[in-house]
């Protein structure tokens, strides 16, 4: 039997070893040590024109982070596909999600391959390379949890699930299905979740990814809320008068104070930090509007630190 080898005291290392008073470091975000996730937007004219490309949405520098990264957890971006070209997605990543804004083309990831067109949604993890072909000028929206696995330190080693599409026509008709429910007005979302069978618990696209489809109906005012997971919202389409209220407390009437408001526009990308409240408004008078929020909230509900609240 092998014996342990112990250091003594005198041969340990304490150079790195650091000791705090306990007020002083319990809570790193207040006292600015650590900075806190920003409001950023990210406009369609990013991608709506030029080579193919991928364009990442990197707030590294303000989160102090190595990057790119849209969050501490989650890197997004844009991905511009013009027609006969192929990119290969190779991020150390667990956990991938795809939407196609437009156009249309195939995946293949290791034996795995299938067509997409506007409006599929598709997942992957990342032990293998994913290419994608465009058969039509495409764009795309893409996020990954690589800045996870960075600030871990650790390479993805496993598959927690099987390359899987969710085709445009059945993510509609689900869509439309929760629209037209007699229960739906009185729902605080007219929404879909986009599941995987391997996560039964959580119920999300991937054990660290959740994706939601959204509806903001013409006239609607959807409830502020908040949780502990980042938002990285996609706006696909609206009308005039759309826009998202953000900030960090309510009046005695559930209302937010003092917000940020992050007017919408087709293609826009924004981030919303954890722990903010946030509310989403259609003002228009004749058309829905239609988001992607997509959020590091399958680790969050595994850890079961989500804390998502309504006012």
């Amino acid at each position: 039997m092998s014996s342990i080898h112990r250091l003594s005291p005198s041969q340990a290392p304490v150079e790195d070893a650091e000791y705090f008073e306990y007020s002083k470091a319990a809570n790193p975000i207040a006292a600015k040590l650590i900075s806190q996730i920003p409001f950023q937007t990210f406009p369609s004219s990013l991608y709506s024109d030029g080579a193919s490309r991928i364009v990442a949405l990197d707030l590294s520098d303000r989160l102090g982070t190595e990057g790119p990264a849209t969050s501490p957890g989650l890197s997004a971006n844009f991905i511009r596909l013009n027609a006969g070209d192929s990119l290969t997605l190779k991020p150390n990543a667990t956990s991938q999600v795809l939407y196609v804004i437009d156009g249309a083309g195939s995946f293949t990831y290791g034996e795995a391959s299938f067509e997409w067109n506007r409006g599929s949604f598709m997942t992957m993890p990342g032990l293998r390379n994913t290419v994608l072909t465009a058969s039509q000028d495409a764009r795309l929206y893409y996020v990954h949890d690589e800045p996870l696995l960075r600030y871990l330190g650790v390479k993805a080693c496993s598959e927690r699930f099987a390359p899987t599409l969710y085709p445009a026509e059945v993510a509609n008709a689900k869509l439309q299905e929760a629209a037209t429910d007699p229960r739906a007005a009185d729902r605080s979302r007219v929404s879909i979740l986009l599941g995987n069978k391997h996560f039964p618990q959580t119920r999300t696209v991937t054990h660290v990814l959740w994706a939601m489809y959204g509806i903001v109906p013409t006239g609607a005012v959807q409830k502020p809320h908040r949780h502990q997971s980042v938002a990285l919202d996609f706006i696909i389409d609206c009308p005039e008068g759309c826009y998202t209220l953000v900030g960090t407390a309510l009046d005695d009437s559930g209302q937010i104070v003092h917000p940020t408001r992050v007017q919408w526009q087709p293609g826009l990308a924004f981030v919303t930090p954890p722990g903010y409240w946030h509310a989403h408004y259609n003002e228009s008078k004749d058309r829905d509007a239609y988001l992607i929020p997509i959020q590091d909230a399958g680790l969050q509900t595994y850890l079961r630190s989500l804390d998502i609240r309504f006012s």
